[in-house]
């Protein structure tokens, strides 16, 4: 991605959120102190309605006890506790008392229950009214909410219940109001506030039953959720109702009778219009201010973009051209004007540097390495050499001391020595192979195909007769990208790295490959579950190779492929767990097309299968002496 995309982006980001924080922060701040306010106004409304459902069950109870103190109402009590009184005398008295005292229920009941005199369903007289001769302190209680039943339909009221005691007998007034939409009218409703009653009178939402001041509530199906809700629950507090102009918060009150069943559900809540005008105030305020910042960004941006990521982009190419091998490689500038073009200079000063550096090193570890190799090369003969010294020597006490057997000691000998030979033959001839390796041929190269490529021609090796098996695991990064190398080289150094995992755990174990990709390296980890090594960090490499069989050639090998490839290598031995050879490669300039790397497992194999059978040629010439014997290391190493 460009520079001026990513300003442009970054730009329009910081611009658009910092509009967008800023108009969340004002529309959270509203609502909050909009909260706040009708917290306050439902609070104060609650309270308004607590004190008016007091003072109305005052008065039912006022009406109540100066009907039961009346003059007429004892005379009733009196005639109807003798034995021969006739209740029906006063079938129609309720209907005139209720009338005066202005009250909408009134039933006369006489001391077995029996219904006397009823003023809202004449048509129920004789029944029985059990539940008012099932408490003896009416007196002393005050008024209730409860269901009244009227030919027709069932109303909510605001009842209080009354004794008229003559001797043992008694007689019963049950009278109220009814609970509507009168009684609310009764409040004083803030503007902006709404406050509905729901007769709770059926087990299911009956949209009829929810009233406001001025009757039916509108739109009563949006409370159906809520008025479930508390009859299932009966919890009150704050529920959130859907509207038109977004939800709005209802704080519910429920309303119990006598024996503590909900009967009612007052709402209190707020229109919220206010509040949802000033939000879309707010966020339309917020889209022409972004709408104005994002455009100002575009033009910073593009106008930063021309000064700066042009010469970016000359440094950019310069820089994968550095990057596939090219040293004197530099980016064009016309004059170091800001901060990019002074950065497009220092990388040519640089490059320059690195060009002249890099033939110094690469010198320098030719000859690191070329020692090494050399000191290697002496250790490995010693063992061949040593080997045929003991056998001229034993070869001549034998002509001292048994020249009987003489003939027989000399073929075995002659057999013995030439083995050797052919051991030291081989050192030379790889050594020499190893002199004459190749410049790389590089090319973008997709490590997951060789690694698996290499640890495939292993498969015989894992499993092999006469040791216990080795497990391989491979944890690959198949997001890894392409890097610059050879692939037949690289085939190579995998390969001789495994192959000695695999002499470095005789009794089986577990191989594991992992390939990942961090700050533009891929790096490459081959680990074995050996032995370990008990050695100082800064010397992992030497007792490495001292682990290897060949390990004079292998190391040297590797090290001068990774070298080759513009790498890091590293190794980790850890006491009791194992061996860890760490390889890191560069990432592939992208504007290079990486070709197939089919031929990479065919580059090793023929030289391998031909040291094999070299040396299976070789083995029967020794006696049983030299077979049992250890193998010499270098060769040990090229077998495989």
């Amino acid at each position: 991605m460009k520079l001026s995309t990513k300003l442009t982006i970054f730009s329009v980001t910081v611009v658009a959120s910092s509009v967008g924080l800023f108009g969340w922060g004002v529309d959270r701040f509203v609502r909050q102190q909009s909260e706040q306010e009708q917290r306050q106004k439902s609070g104060t409304l609650i309270t308004q309605f607590r004190r008016e459902f007091a003072h109305r069950g005052d008065e039912v109870v006022y009406a109540i006890d100066g009907i039961a103190q009346a003059e007429g109402t004892l005379r009733m009590a009196i005639d109807l506790s003798r034995a021969q009184s006739d209740p029906s005398l006063y079938a129609r008295d309720s209907l005139g008392i209720a009338s005066s005292r202005q009250i909408d229920f009134l039933e006369i009941v006489g001391d077995d229950g029996t219904l006397i005199s009823s003023a809202q369903w004449p048509g129920r007289i004789g029944f029985k009214n059990d539940w008012v001769t099932q408490r003896a302190d009416w007196n002393q209680q005050g008024a209730f909410l409860s269901r009244v039943e009227l030919p027709d339909k069932v109303e909510l009221g605001l009842l209080c219940v009354r004794t008229v005691n003559v001797g043992e007998k008694k007689m019963y007034l049950v009278g109220g109001r009814k609970l509507d939409s009168d009684f609310l009218q009764a409040l004083v409703i803030p503007a902006g506030m709404q406050v509905m009653l729901y007769r709770n009178l059926e087990a299911a939402f009956v949209p009829e039953a929810l009233l406001d001041s001025e009757g039916a509530a509108a739109q009563p199906e949006r409370f159906a959720g809520l008025i479930g809700s508390m009859q299932k629950q009966g919890r009150e507090g704050e529920y959130e109702v859907p509207g038109s102009g977004g939800d709005q918060k209802f704080v519910a009150l429920r309303l119990t009778g006598r024996s503590n069943e909900m009967l009612a559900v007052v709402l209190v809540g707020n229109a919220q219009d206010t509040v949802v005008k000033t939000s879309a105030y707010i966020r339309n305020a917020g889209l022409v201010i972004g709408a104005a910042g994002v455009l100002l960004a575009l033009i910073f941006s593009w106008s930063l973009s021309v000064t700066v990521s042009r010469p970016l982009e000359r440094l950019e190419k310069a820089a994968r051209e550095l990057a596939a091998g090219d040293w004197k490689a530099k980016a064009n500038v016309i004059a170091a004007r800001n901060e990019a073009g002074r950065a497009v200079s220092a990388f040519n000063e640089m490059t320059a540097q690195l060009s002249a550096k890099r033939q110094g090193l690469v010198q320098a570890e030719r000859v690191a390495a070329w020692r090494e190799l050399a000191r290697n090369f002496a250790v490995e003969l010693k063992v061949p050499l040593f080997s045929l010294q003991l056998t001229l020597e034993n070869l001549e006490r034998a002509r001292e001391k048994t020249p009987e057997k003489f003939d027989g000691i000399f073929e075995e000998t002659m057999r013995m020595a030439h083995a050797e030979m052919d051991n030291l033959k081989e050192i030379v001839a790889h050594f020499s192979d190893f002199a004459k390796m190749r410049q790389p041929r590089m090319q973008a190269v997709n490590v997951n195909e060789v690694v698996r490529a290499a640890v495939k021609s292993f498969e015989t090796a894992f499993h092999a007769r006469g040791r216990p098996p080795v497990k391989p695991e491979l944890v690959l990064d198949e997001g890894a990208e392409k890097i610059w190398a050879d692939p037949e080289l690289l085939y190579k150094g995998f390969e001789n790295v495994i192959a000695n995992s695999l002499n470095a755990m005789p009794m089986g174990g577990t191989l594991t490959v992992q390939t990942t990709q961090q700050n533009g390296m891929v790096r490459v980890e081959i680990s074995d579950s050996g032995s370990g090594q008990d050695a100082e960090p800064t010397e992992a490499a030497i007792r490495y190779a001292a682990k290897l069989e060949g390990a004079g050639l292998g190391l040297a090998t590797i090290q001068t492929v990774v070298s080759d490839h513009g790498g890091r290598m590293s190794v980790e031995a850890i006491p009791g767990a194992g061996t860890a050879f760490r390889m890191e490669f560069p990432i592939a300039p992208t504007s290079v097309k990486a070709p197939e790397v089919a031929a990479a497992a065919k580059a090793s194999k023929p030289q391998s299968d031909t040291t094999t059978r070299k040396s299976q040629d070789a083995a029967p010439v020794k006696s049983q002496e030299t077979a049992r014997s250890p193998k010499p290391v270098l060769a040990r190493m090229m077998d495989i």
